[in-house]
C-alpha cells in the first residue's frame, strides 16, 4: 500500500473508514427500530444489529483512540484558514467524544433496562449491571442526544470533506481517502 508523505497512514485510513461504515448503517437503524407501528420482526432485526455493533465497536473505537494518540495525525495545508483549523481540530475531538458516549450510553441503556446483548450472552459476558429503569433512562436519554450532535457533526464533517474534494481541490480530501494498493 502506498501513502502520501502527507496522508494519514494506512491504519488510521481503515480505522476512519470501519467506523465510518458501521456508524452509517447504525444511523438509519438506530432511527427507524424506534419508530412506532415498524413490523416488530424488523425492529428485532434492527436491534439486534444496532446493539451488536455498538458493542463490537467499543474496542475499534478506543483502539482508533490510542493508535490517533500515537500517531498524530499529519498537519492541514498551509492553504487552510487557522480559523478552519481549529474547527476542525475541535469538530474531530467531538467526534471522537461522541464516538465514546454513543456505544457506552447505550450499553449502560440496554443492560440497566435489562434486555440482551446477544454478543456478550453468547459469550457468557453477564449483564455487568444492576436491572435500574432510572439508569436506563439516563442512559437513553443521554444517547438520544449524543445521537442528534453526532449526526449534525457528521453532516459537518462531510460537508467540509465534500467543500475540499469539489470545490478547493487543496489534497485534504484525499488525506483520508480508503487506502488502495499500489
Amino acid at each position: 500500500m502506498t501513502e502520501h508523505s502527507s496522508g494519514y497512514r494506512t491504519p488510521a485510513r481503515l480505522f476512519h473508514w470501519i467506523v465510518a461504515l458501521a456508524v452509517l448503517l447504525m444511523i438509519p437503524a438506530g432511527l427507524t427500530m424506534t419508530r412506532e407501528g415498524l413490523d416488530r420482526g424488523l425492529q428485532d432485526v434492527l436491534f439486534i444489529f444496532h446493539k451488536n455493533t455498538g458493542t463490537l465497536l467499543i474496542p475499534v473505537i478506543l483502539a482508533r483512540i490510542v493508535y490517533r494518540r500515537l500517531h498524530p495525525p499529519p498537519p492541514l495545508p498551509a492553504s487552510v484558514p487557522g480559523w478552519q483549523q481549529r474547527l476542525a481540530a475541535a469538530s474531530h475531538l467531538a467526534l471522537y467524544a461522541l464516538l465514546v458516549i454513543m456505544p457506552l450510553s447505550g450499553f449502560v441503556r440496554v443492560r440497566a433496562g435489562g434486555f440482551p446483548i446477544e454478543l456478550l450472552d453468547a459469550m457468557g459476558a453477564g449483564p455487568w449491571l444492576p436491572k435500574s429503569e432510572a439508569l436506563a433512562g439516563a442512559a437513553q436519554g443521554l444517547h438520544f442526544l449524543a445521537a442528534m450532535l453526532l449526526i449534525a457533526l457528521l453532516a459537518l464533517h462531510v460537508s467540509a470533506a465534500l467543500h475540499h474534494a469539489l470545490l478547493r481541490r487543496d489534497g485534504v480530501w484525499q488525506r483520508m481517502w480508503p487506502p488502495t494498493g499500489g
